[in-house]
């Protein structure tokens, strides 16, 4: 299957009115205290199109899809034999799909969506597939901001479950008959997250455990069936299963109960359990971290993992890939059967029919079939030798700088950041993908160039050492907790991981480079630990050099180097500096005017510039007083702001879902 490519024109029809201010050269230009215009602000148009995608279940002849990370979040009707999509609703809350399902009849599908936070509004909608014309409704809301995964009972009951809130996650329950959702309770304190959710006329199962900071004794993977008729819960986790992280997802299929885990530091498993005696099951490991979305053809179980479709033969209790000649699938969000097939939807924007018997497939591209391309939040950004680059779900847009031309890069999962070094492109790839590279001169395609330990899987930031001409990528380990720095030489391929080099509680969020030395700065969200620790490290002799308390009350958000001063800010928008000569801390304030929560830091013209979720601001190098550069920039990021700068020294960063060049001339 072809790269998707976007002419300059569709990006301007896609970005509406902002996209006609960028064609018609028109720019925004913030001034001074005494009125002198600072900097000029070039709008480029959206900065990635596309139908991103994080849920799919199939009805009948049709795939129905829930939309990522894109406004408004919807969902569309891919039906099968014409290959087009024929219908779609869209939803008035939150900004992902990831829980679909659909009731015993087949009249309803139900939606539960993800929030960025809980404002009180509705998280399900239900759609009557019968007048497909009319909008899902809102039926209410889960007392946890996130909806993971919903099951609707054979008589026609919906229990969805999640995560996101304070308290520990619970089993709720609306019934088409009240039209209430219902608290059914608490398993237990484990757990910060239920991603799984299945249920049969007498029971419900929830398959839970932890997602970040690691699980410790009491966050791993949990199975509990919860009696419909006594509303009590009892533990049945497979023994085998409890030192993976998770149960990440749960399917009933006639008689047995079908378990998968997400692994960590183990491979993932898939348990068949016995509905009627649930301690009668049998176990088979699979490969990579995660098994989920089960569907079943013939005697075969078939489910997806992080490296493609898995068959579990039951007749003998073996787990292996499905081979077929066919395109990578990345990012699996639906896994169903239809006439003997496996109907698998793919973060990458399709829709592929595999026969498992005769190795083939045929893939629908959404966007031909007719899914609408809106701009998406974004990720990670980078910019050189004349492109700038946009990280998405499952996709990377670069923009030529010269021609304006924007084109569709195929990337696993998410590109969290990036730089340019070279002329090509270096990413960090979540989820587990490691270290990717691009270069513009030779082809369109990404390569993965190293590849780290499946628990070190949550890329943070990603700068370069010029003197040791490396690559360096901060990273968090969810399940685990603590984090790693990550090397990659792009001249001899060879590329290390060192674990912890904060500490075992900290990730490495921040990292910054200067003669050499890289700068980590620690962060840890959990309640109580260390926090924001400061540490010089060589990353050629993997040896600490030194470090430091910078005295924040909140994580490090971002670091940059000028001369001998390290700025530094925390996610609770504290500014520090660091002599770097003295090994001293030498400046401390509070910017939260400008910057609280996640944020970033670059040199540019001897100037460190920073950006929030809100506003572009800079430091004075002398005072380190910090002033407005674009205010109310409100960047629409999906994991944290960003910003670069090119060789002539423009910066580059979002406003709303566009991406803009701003050229600053501070005090001329």
């Amino acid at each position: 299957m072809s790269h998707a490519h976007i002419s300059r024109r569709h990006v301007l029809q896609a970005g509406g009115a902002a996209g006609l201010v960028a064609a018609l050269g028109l720019t925004g230009q913030p001034a001074a205290a005494d009125g002198r215009p600072t900097a000029r602000i070039t709008d480029l148009g959206p900065a990635v199109v596309q139908f991103s995608l994080m849920s799919a279940v199939l009805i009948g002849d049709t795939v129905y899809i829930g939309s990522r990370n894109v406004d408004p979040v919807r969902v569309i009707a891919l039906h099968l034999p014409t290959r087009t999509v024929v219908a779609g609703t869209d939803l008035t809350n939150g900004h992902s799909v990831q829980a679909l399902a659909a009731d015993p009849a087949g009249r309803y599908l139900y939606a539960g969506v993800l929030q960025k936070a809980d404002v009180g509004k509705p998280n399900l909608f239900r759609w009557d597939l019968t007048t497909p014309g009319t909008p899902a409704e809102p039926i209410g809301r889960i007392g946890d901001r996130d909806v993971r995964a919903l099951a609707v009972a054979p008589d026609g009951v919906l229990y969805a479950v999640g995560g996101g809130a304070d308290t520990a996650p619970a089993l709720w329950e609306w019934d088409p008959a009240t039209r209430r959702v219902r608290d059914a309770g608490t398993p237990g304190p484990e757990g910060t997250l239920v991603r799984a959710v299945a249920a049969t006329g007498t029971t419900v199962f929830l398959g839970a455990g932890t997602t970040f900071n690691g699980g410790g004794d009491t966050g791993r993977a949990t199975l509990y069936a919860y009696d419909r008729s006594t509303g009590t819960f009892t533990s049945v986790a497979p023994r085998e299963m409890e030192k993976d992280p998770s149960v990440r997802d749960l399917a009933v299929m006639g008689g047995t109960l079908v378990v998968g885990s997400a692994g960590s530091t183990e491979p993932s498993k898939v348990a068949l359990m016995d509905l009627v005696d649930l301690s009668s099951y049998t176990v088979a490991t699979s490969t990579g971290t995660v098994a989920k979305l089960f569907t079943e053809i013939d005697d075969t179980v078939y489910f997806a993992g992080e490296d493609g479709i898995h068959a579990y033969d039951r007749r003998t209790d073996t787990i292996a890939p499905v081979e077929f000649d066919g395109p990578d699938l990345g990012e699996i969000w639906g896994v169903d059967g239809r006439d003997g097939k496996i109907v698998v939807t793919s973060a990458f924007g399709f829709v592929a029919e595999i026969d498992p018997a005769a190795r083939t497939s045929a893939v629908i591209d959404l966007a031909d079939a007719g899914a609408p391309r809106t701009p998406q939040t974004a990720m990670g950004l980078a910019v050189g030798n004349g492109h700038v680059y946009v990280g998405g779900t499952g996709t990377i847009a670069r923009h030529s700088l010269r021609s304006g031309e924007v084109v569709n890069l195929r990337a696993p999962g998410e590109a969290k950041d990036m730089v340019v070094h070279g002329g090509a492109l270096y990413t960090g790839q979540y989820n587990s993908e490691g270290i990717w590279r691009h270069d513009p001169r030779h082809d369109l395609r990404m390569h993965q160039v190293a590849d780290f330990p499946h628990e070190q899987n949550r890329p943070l930031d990603v700068a370069l050492d010029r003197k040791n001409g490396l690559v360096l990528v901060g990273v968090q380990s969810d399940t685990e907790g603590g984090g790693s720095l990550w090397t990659y030489h792009p001249r001899t391929g060879r590329s290390r991981c060192f674990v912890d080099p904060v500490d075992a509680m900290q990730c490495v969020r921040g990292v910054a480079s200067q003669d050499g030395v890289a700068y980590l700065g620690g962060d840890n969200t959990l309640a109580t630990g260390p926090r924001s620790t400061v540490v010089a490290f060589d990353p050629v002799r993997g040896e600490e050099l030194w470090r430091i308390d910078p005295r924040q009350t909140a994580g490090t958000a971002a670091l940059a180097v000028r001369g001998r001063h390290l700025y530094g800010l925390s996610r609770k928008g504290g500014l520090f500096v660091i002599d770097l000569r003295r090994r001293t801390l030498v400046h401390r304030a509070d910017i939260r005017e400008v910057c609280n929560g996640f944020a970033a830091l670059v040199t540019n013209r001897d100037v460190v510039y920073g950006v929030s979720d809100t506003t572009v601001f800079r430091f004075d190098p002398r005072t380190f007083a910090v002033s407005t550069v674009v205010p109310a920039v409100d960047g629409s990021w999906y994991s944290g702001s960003h910003l670069t700068n090119d060789e002539a020294g423009h910066l580059y960063t979002m406003r709303g879902r566009n991406l803009i060049r701003i050229t600053d001339r501070p005090g001329r």
